[in-house]
């Protein structure tokens, strides 16, 4: 199938799921899953990842966007949480020949004016390569803890945010939190639909792996129509080569527990794709 465009995907109905990469395993791991349950869905990677391939954007997309091509159901490639503003501006210029659909302008750490002066301008440069951009308005739970688990995202604030930038989605703050292992986080459901009834763009649910499927369903009900999962790949990932290594402490070749580790993120997509399906 060819590579889709995550602006189609948000704009179909219900919720689409996008599941952040690290490595090629979890990109494998993500579209066999997705395959599997029948459904698209987003490969999305963040400036971290970036980082921790050491700055080398590219092939870490290109595998991405290969993945996606091959995927038996529609799936995107989207580069999350862009703080670093050089990166945003190389994401846009070079979106198209990269097979990125979409990026999410992180600028919530700016003042509020500088947030939108920021987003503003890679909005509009993004939309001129055909780019669909998200951005945040609201922290949403840091992972060290610094951000006040109890901040949650202002309507009339957020219909300015979006009308003075121009963004196509926003992230919200509702009380799901980043790096959650256990989903615990109860959402306001109540603050979704009011969100959703003010504002005309999508919003994109952050955090997700900390939310019971029971809550994200109603986070879609009430207005969520992107949902956005890494830890709790971790989790099924990490967990699996743990036991292969506890159960073998003298293999050395990696293929042998990382396939599990594979078939673990699968796994997990699967069954999260098609609770929500």
């Amino acid at each position: 199938m060819t590579l889709a465009r995550t602006g189609d995907l948000v704009g179909g109905p219900g919720a689409v799921l996008a599941f952040n990469v690290i490595t090629l395993e979890h990109a494998e791991g993500i579209a066999d899953g997705l395959s599997a349950a029948g459904v698209g869905g987003i490969l999305q990677v963040s400036e971290n990842a970036v980082r921790f391939h050491g700055g080398r954007m590219a092939a870490l997309v290109a595998a991405c966007r290969e993945v996606a091509a091959a995927a038996d159901v529609p799936v995107s490639v989207h580069l999350d949480h862009v703080q670093d503003l050089a990166l945003a501006r190389d994401v846009v210029a070079e979106a198209g020949r990269l097979g990125i659909s979409s990026l999410m302008v992180d600028a919530a750490h700016l003042s509020y004016e500088d947030n939108v002066a920021t987003t503003a301008e890679l909005a509009t440069a993004g939309h001129a390569q055909g780019l669909w951009v998200e951005a945040e308005l609201g922290e949403i739970g840091g992972k060290d803890g610094a951000h006040a688990p109890g901040v949650r995202t202002d309507p009339d604030e957020a219909a300015s945010f979006v009308a003075g930038t121009g963004v196509d989605g926003l992230a919200v703050a509702v009380g799901s939190s980043h790096a959650m292992t256990t989903a615990t986080a109860r959402l306001d459901h109540d603050l979704i639909a009011r969100l959703a009834e003010r504002l005309p763009v999508p919003l994109v649910l952050h955090g997700s792996s900390g939310v019971p499927v029971d809550g994200l369903r109603a986070a879609v009900a009430a207005g969520i129509r992107k949902i956005n999962v890494g830890t709790a790949l971790n989790v099924g990932y990490t967990a699996q080569v743990r036991r292969y290594l506890a159960g073998d402490e003298k293999v050395t070749d990696p293929r042998k527990y990382l396939a599990g580790a594979r078939d673990a993120v699968r796994d997990t997509v699967r069954e999260l794709a098609g609770a929500l399906a």
